[in-house]
């Protein structure tokens, strides 16, 4: 996965945060001063910024804040490098620096798996570079985009635009630049599966960093190199790689890019059927990731503690492959419709993949078995597609049905919806009577509308319901968690489950599958799932309490 990692400073946070403090307090150029000199000390800005006390104070807000932005993604604070970044954007308009934050808050965004968000910065910050005419500046911002396609798993988009970055940079003649493209090129080519190009764009952009001098920088090309030589089947060598980076990524602290390599270790082992060894590796990048709120690379590593442990310790392997499971239904549910057939497709040649491997790796395996047992397995395996098929096509004429009655079913409840809209905003009003103010009231109950509508009209997501709020995804979230205590995909599941329990208790007339299209279900199956886990029991075993 991605390799797009800052520098890790050792400035003093606890001195930063201070001082930051006090500039929120009091937005003079003195306090300014401080804390940029303190970020000078510690090497984090090429040269002293300083300003005098004529200074505007919305001009040093923007400055201050651009530069916590900074130094909060440099210290893999993500969410706080948001808050700041987006505060200083609007005082950056159409001047000096705003490109740059543009830029940053792409990549910040990219961090936090908020595709939607990071792709509307990276193409604001292109437009602009893209009229000034710099090649640098264009071949940093095609960079950008090409990342967050690779985050949104579509590697041949990425492809088209890391060729112009990489076209660009050759006017440029930035060396530097030239080496981050080189490497993030290699990322998209193993994605694509064609690991005889990435190699040579990894170990170029490696000979680059050595020359440059970028020890930390070419510790990362080494890992890049080692997913090419995964991806060729090379696992040695690509263990003898990873073993070299993974402790120069530990001392570095370089805690996102350790959990990366880690993943990849893993992989090597595991490629070798080194199982066990392959378990410790996956464990630390899957605690790191989760902390880090990384979802896509976490379920690479729940993934492969599943593979790890199954046959030692299956009941853990299983605890993972739930947890996989999970983030793969967050990533889904937390997607546009498009993103989510970019992760289906995505999800689907993984597992492809990993099938056709332990296919092979099954025939080696039973090739001693009796013939009387390989009949066995093949009926019985017969058997199981005779009884999924027979599912999906019931589940297939079941959604054809629905979808031809899905308008007159939703136009008949409409009313109803409205009415049941009411009374759950009268109870979350005698809930919570005293503890929120009257702003809170109002933002609260305005949510609960939009996702009651958004469910009758069949489709509701965290993205959809801040959008409709006029909010970004992560203002909707830091605000709605700090009134309800509940993430906005919890809050929602809970309002979708509600709405299923009212209909279960007082519209027998309607059966399962109409219950989950009312609830923005697509399909009765993952409605099912999806109610047993949050009351313990299906919809049918509820009705039959």
């Amino acid at each position: 996965m991605l390799l797009l990692m800052p520098c890790v400073v050792h400035a003093a946070e606890g001195d930063f945060m201070r001082l930051l403090g006090q500039f929120e307090k009091t937005p003079r150029a003195a306090e300014a001063n401080r804390l940029f000199a303190l970020l000078h000390e510690e090497e984090f800005t090429d040269s002293l910024i300083r300003f005098d006390g004529s200074v505007h104070a919305d001009s040093l807000r923007s400055q201050v804040w651009y530069w916590a932005a900074e130094y909060l993604y440099s210290r893999q604070q993500y969410k706080e490098a948001a808050e700041y970044g987006e505060k200083a954007l609007p005082l950056l308009k159409g001047k000096t620096g705003e490109s740059d934050c543009l830029n940053l808050l792409a990549v910040i965004f990219i961090r936090l798996t908020d595709y939607t968000s990071a792709a509307r910065y990276a193409k604001l910050c292109y437009a602009l570079d893209e009229k000034s005419g710099d090649p640098d500046m264009m071949s940093s911002s095609l960079n950008t985009l090409a990342a967050i396609y690779m985050g949104a798993n579509q590697p041949k988009e990425a492809e088209k635009y890391i060729l112009k970055a990489l076209e660009a940079v050759e006017k440029a003649a930035n060396p530097s630049r030239k080496a981050v493209l080189l490497g993030m090129a290699s990322e998209i080519y193993h994605a694509i599966g064609d690991d005889k190009k990435s190699l040579p764009y990894a170990e170029e952009s490696y000979q680059l960093e050595k020359q440059l001098g970028h020890a930390d920088k070419a510790v990362l090309r080494l890992s890049q190199k080692a997913s090419a030589l995964i991806g060729l089947h090379d696992y040695k060598q690509a263990e003898q790689i990873l073993r070299s980076a993974i402790p120069q990524l530990r001392a570095m602290g370089d805690q996102h890019s350790l959990a990366i390599a880690d993943n990849k270790m893993g992989m090597a082992l595991l490629c070798q059927k080194r199982e066990t060894e392959a378990v410790p590796f996956y464990r630390e990048a899957a605690q790191i990731l989760q902390k880090m709120g990384d979802m896509a690379n976490e379920m690479h590593a729940r993934r492969g503690l599943y593979e790890s442990l199954w046959n030692t310790q299956p009941d853990s392997a299983k605890m993972e492959l739930n947890r996989f499971n999970d983030l793969k239904d967050s990533l889904y549910t937390n997607a546009s419709a498009e993103s989510l057939a970019r992760y289906s497709a995505e999800f689907d040649n993984d597992w492809l993949q990993k099938e056709r491997e332990a296919e092979r790796s099954a025939k080696h395996r039973i090739a001693g078995i009796a013939i009387g047992v390989i009949l066995l397995l093949t009926l019985l395996a017969a058997a199981i597609w005779w009884v999924m098929s027979r599912r999906h096509k019931r589940q297939a004429k079941i959604n054809e049905q629905l979808t031809a009655n899905i308008g007159e079913l939703r136009e008949k409840y409409r009313q109803l919806s409205l009415e049941y809209n009411q009374a759950m905003a009268e109870q979350h009003a005698q809930e919570q009577p005293e503890q929120l103010n009257p702003a809170d009231r109002e933002f609260l109950d305005k949510t609960i509308n939009q996702i009651n509508n958004m469910m009758l009209n069949g489709q509701v997501d965290a993205d959809s319901v801040a959008k409709a709020m006029g909010m970004s995804l992560y203002q909707f979230r830091q605000r709605l968690t700090s009134v309800t205590g509940e993430k906005p995909q919890d809050f929602i599941t809970t309002m979708r489950m509600k709405r299923a329990q009212h209909l279960l208790d007082h519209h027998p007339e309607l059966n399962i599958a109409e219950i989950a299209v009312l609830c923005a279900y697509n399909d009765t199956p993952n409605f099912t799932r999806a109610f047993k886990k949050f009351y313990g029991k299906t919809p049918t075993q509820y009705i039959g309490k």
